[in-house]
C-alpha cells in the first residue's frame, strides 16, 4: 500500500516551500506575524507560505481540508485530510533542525492514514490502518526508567516537574509531532503535554495513525478522546505513549500533581 495521493501532494509541497522560504527569507522575516489563524493565534510568514503551497497542491483533489492557519474548508467529501504545514515553526525559523510537515486522512470521521515527514532530514513516518506497519513502539509499561519528551513547563509546571522527577530522561524538543513519532518508532517510551491544553488536533490527527499502529496508545490528561473533529481551536493535553499501562501512570500523575 502506498500513500494517498493527497497527503503526498500535500507533504512535497510542504517540503518544497519550507525549503524555498528558508532560503530566500531571514530569521526576522519567517517570523514575522503576517495574519491571525483560525484559532486566533498568530501565522508567521513562514506558516502562511508553507500552508498556501499545500492548499494549491491539493485543491484538485476536492478533499475537505484542516489545517491550522485557515481552518476548515469543506468542499462536500467524505475525506478530510488534517494538516499542521510546520510542526515547530519557531525550531524552522531558527534553524533549528527539527520540525515537520504532519498529516492525516479521516474518512466519515474517522483517521485512516498518517504521515509526518521530519523537514530537514526528509524522514518519513507513515502507516495506515489497514496496513501491518513497520514502527513499533519500546512496549514500555511503567515511567520509572523512560525516556520521555514533553512540551516545556506552563504555568505552575506542576505537571511537568512531577513527571520529570519519575522518568530517566526528558527531552524537550518542540515539535510534537516528531516527537510523537519517536515514540512510534522506539525513540522515545512516551510524549505529552503535561496539562497545558497546548495540542490541537492538527498536532495529534497523525500520531493517532502512527503511533496506534506501532503498539501505542494516544489519550489526553483529562481522560478527553482524542477524536476526529474540525473544530481547530478544540484543545487538548495529549499523552502519546508506547503502552496502555504507561499511558494511565502519566495521566495520573499529571493529575496527582
Amino acid at each position: 500500500m502506498t500513500t494517498d495521493p493527497v497527503l503526498d501532494a500535500a507533504a512535497s509541497a510542504a517540503c518544497n516551500a519550507w525549503t524555498s522560504a528558508v532560503a530566500r527569507y531571514d530569521r526576522a522575516e519567517l517570523i514575522e506575524i503576517v495574519a491571525e489563524g483560525a484559532d486566533l493565534t498568530p501565522t508567521t510568514r513562514l506558516d502562511d507560505i508553507v500552508e498556501s503551497a499545500i492548499v494549491a497542491a491539493i485543491e484538485p483533489h476536492g478533499v475537505d481540508v484542516l489545517s491550522e492557519e485557515i481552518g476548515h474548508i469543506d468542499n462536500g467529501s467524505d475525506t478530510t485530510i488534517v494538516i499542521d504545514p510546520i510542526d515547530g515553526t519557531g525550531n524552522a525559523a531558527a534553524g533549528v533542525p527539527f520540525s515537520a510537515f504532519t498529516g492525516a486522512i479521516a474518512r466519515d470521521g474517522r483517521f485512516v492514514e498518517g504521515l509526518t515527514v521530519w523537514l530537514t532530514t526528509g524522514k518519513r513516518w507513515w502507516a495506515h490502518v489497514d496496513h501491518p506497519s513497520p514502527l513499533r513502539t519500546t512496549g514500555r509499561r511503567s515511567l520509572d526508567g523512560a525516556v520521555v519528551s514533553m512540551i516545556r513547563p506552563k504555568g505552575s509546571g506542576a505537571g511537568f516537574l512531577a513527571v520529570a522527577g519519575r522518568c530517566d530522561r526528558v527531552r524537550i524538543l518542540g515539535s510534537s509531532s516528531i516527537e510523537a513519532a519517536l515514540v512510534a518508532d522506539g525513540s522515545l517510551d512516551a510524549f505529552l503535554d503535561a496539562g497545558s491544553d497546548t495540542h490541537r488536533i492538527v498536532d495529534l490527527a497523525a500520531a493517532v495513525v502512527l503511533v496506534e499502529q506501532a503498539g501505542g496508545v494516544v489519550a489526553d490528561t483529562r481522560g478527553r478522546p482524542v477524536e476526529f473533529t474540525v473544530e481547530i481551536d478544540r484543545r487538548w493535553s495529549g499523552v502519546v505513549a508506547a503502552t496502555a499501562e504507561l499511558a494511565e501512570e502519566l495521566v495520573d500523575v499529571v493529575a496527582g500533581a
